[in-house]
């Protein structure tokens, strides 16, 4: 199993809004975990943010399956879960669900 984290970066003073997108932990052999970060998209909702990145980042990674995702951290970040790993074809239909 496979999980992304999203986390909202507000604006500096020379950086405009991002959200990161990484690894939730270091890889097998201890190898250092692998992020991106891209800038806010302020045409598209909030978890379109979110998904949008972390499909990004998925495909960077050749991580494939179907992703199913929630809000951590009151709305600052996200989680998605790998639900089941494929082979064949890059699927990444989210159900976004609010996390309490």
């Amino acid at each position: 199993m496979q999980t992304i984290i999203t986390k909202y970066l507000g604006p500096t003073n020379y950086r405009g809004s991002r959200i990161k997108a990484m690894q939730s932990s270091k890889g097998f052999n201890g190898e250092r975990a692998y992020s991106i970060t891209r800038s806010y998209d302020c045409s598209l909702e909030v978890d379109e943010n979110h998904t949008k990145v972390a499909k990004e980042f998925a495909d960077k990674m050749g991580w494939l399956g179907d992703w199913v995702s929630g809000s951590i951290d009151n709305h600052g970040g996200y989680v998605f879960v790998n639900s089941y790993w494929k082979h064949e074809a890059n699927s990444f239909t989210c159900s976004v669900k609010e996390v309490l």
